[in-house]
């Protein structure tokens, strides 16, 4: 397989990409689970489906989207529904999840529309919903850098209004934090984490790898940080792992990466379960 990687420029492309985002998606994860916003990934990545799928339309209709890469409507779509969610959820300030299901909704219905009125993409399209290992190209391996170098100066320069917003936001508005500011370009950023990521792991299962590694993480973490570095240490062992078996078995590798995750996850949750008998035990016997 290594030698497979050095010949042939799609895989280097696809296990690049799959390196930057097991290390991003997670990263960004830990602040959208620690601030209950998971479903928010799975509303913009249904929202990026309508921009792929749109993409793919107009390229049957107008000859100019012929060879545009899809992944930018898809992007752009992200980035509009993240924009939307927030003044949704600023005009339903008492029921501010409502947002959330109604661009996920939009999104499908979108989608949907777009799929029905084509004359058949399905290849393609099946692509961007659960990865493909082969469709990875060099410009989408551009994107996954420009956008994880946005990703980390982010997180970078605002570690610390970051943590304070997702632990305490009546506090950070009191210290002065502009949250409304922070918030709108966090909702921005991961719309295009989820962009960078539907080539590799999948439309649909994108907020599964911005999730799974940072609930494993979680369980054996003792410190925000600690669980940062074991998110980053799930998601890179989950990318691999299951880019390796997509390879092998030639199946689409968002499906491996997600079930290794899961994996993980059960790994970890059994392990956490022994050692706490352990304990128990040490204890008890410490006591007779």
């Amino acid at each position: 397989m290594i030698s497979a990687i050095l010949s042939y420029e799609f895989l280097q492309n696809a296990f690049l990409s799959g390196l930057i985002i097991g290390f991003i998606a997670p990263l960004l994860g830990l602040f959208i689970v620690v601030r209950r916003l998971a479903l928010i990934a799975d509303a913009l990545s249904h929202v990026a489906l309508a921009g792929i799928a749109g993409s793919l339309y107009l390229s049957q209709q107008v000859l100019f989207f012929t060879g545009l890469n899809p992944v930018y409507f898809g992007i752009a779509s992200a980035v509009g529904g993240s924009l939307l969610i927030e003044k949704l959820r600023g005009m339903y300030r008492h029921y501010e999840e409502l947002a959330i299901p109604v661009i996920l909704s939009a999104g499908i219905g979108f989608g949907a529309i777009f799929i029905s009125l084509s004359k058949g993409f399905g290849s393609d399209l099946v692509g961007y919903l659960f990865g493909s290992v082969s469709a990875v190209s060099r410009q989408d391996l551009v994107i996954v850098i420009v956008i994880a170098i946005i990703v980390i100066a982010y997180i970078r320069f605002l570690y610390k209004e970051l943590f304070v917003l997702s632990f305490d936001p009546d506090y950070a508005k009191v210290s002065g934090v502009n949250s409304k500011y922070i918030q709108m370009v966090f909702m921005v950023i991961t719309a295009l984490v989820i962009g960078a990521s539907m080539r590799i792991v999948g439309i649909l299962l994108v907020s599964s790898l911005m999730t799974i590694p940072v609930a494993a993480a979680m369980q054996q973490a003792k410190s925000f940080k600690g669980a940062m570095i074991y998110s980053i240490i799930f998601g890179e062992a989950a990318v691999i792992v299951g880019l390796i078996i997509a390879y092998y078995l030639d199946i689409a590798p968002g499906g491996t990466i997600v079930v290794t995750s899961i994996g993980i996850l059960l790994f970890v949750l059994t392990w956490k379960k022994i050692q706490g008998k352990r304990n128990a035990r040490i204890v008890e016997e410490g006591i007779v």
